[in-house]
């Protein structure tokens, strides 16, 4: 496989896994710290079956990692993966390189706090 058919496997999965809303919201709660599964879980009204497969995504696109303390299995935002998209979309020349803070004004803004008119 080549470097540029690896790049973009690893792009389509990214963004892919951006793509759904559940999701967006999950990495807007890692946001603030990391956080236990059924913490994740909570303010969904879906099962933690379906949560995890959402981590599972989440995890594969390389945006989490999922570690077991103890009996929890815990999340954590790995940011750094979103740089190879921010690259990507900058060789475009319309985009700035992913500024984390205004993703975290973007996703609150998406899925703040919970407000809807």
């Amino acid at each position: 496989m080549s470097a540029y058919a690896g790049m973009v496997t690893d792009l389509d999965t990214v963004f892919a896994a951006l793509a759904d809303p559940t999701r967006r919201a999950i990495l807007s709660l890692l946001l603030e710290d990391d956080m236990a599964v059924t913490d994740v879980a909570e303010p969904f009204e879906i099962s933690l079956a379906a949560i995890s497969k959402h981590l599972a995504i989440l995890t594969r696109a390389g945006l989490i990692s999922q570690e077991k303390r103890g009996r929890v299995k815990w999340c954590k935002l790995e940011p750094d993966a979103l740089r190879e998209a921010s690259v990507w979309m900058q060789g475009f020349g319309q985009f700035e390189p992913v500024n984390l803070e205004a993703f975290e004004r973007f996703l609150a803004s998406e899925f703040g706090d919970g407000d809807t008119a």
